[in-house]
């Protein structure tokens, strides 16, 4: 039996593979994801722009607690805000953060699927 050849496969992914600080900042950036707090903020804030009032009435929680939270969550450029009068509104940042929720969403509907 001949052993099969990899060289060409390895080489090809070599190349292709990010850097260590790019890996690094992407797993950071999934962290950011690991909180169910984050992801419901982000859930919310997929369905309509809102202020911090709204987010931790619709939440059940401190408006401190979701603060805290945003303030990762902006941190990370997951997500934006703009001010109206002395209101804040809050808002994913952009269509990369829409995506990434979607995908994920899918993928979980799809497994769900699959399994019944």
């Amino acid at each position: 039996m001949m052993p099969h050849n990899h060289d060409e496969i390895l080489d090809r992914v070599r190349r292709e593979l990010p850097t260590d600080e790019l890996l690094s900042d992407l797993s950071d950036l999934f962290k950011i994801f690991g909180d169910t707090t984050r992801c419901k903020i982000l859930f919310a804030l997929f369905e309509s722009e809102m202020c911090v009032c709204a987010i931790a009435e619709l939440l059940s929680m401190t408006q401190s607690a979701i603060s805290h939270q945003l303030r990762i969550l902006k941190d990370a450029d997951l997500v934006g805000k703009r001010r109206e009068g002395k209101t804040i509104y809050y808002h994913l940042s952009d269509e990369h953060v829409r995506t990434i929720i979607a995908q994920g969403f899918e993928h979980l509907i799809e497994e769900e699927e699959q399994a019944t």
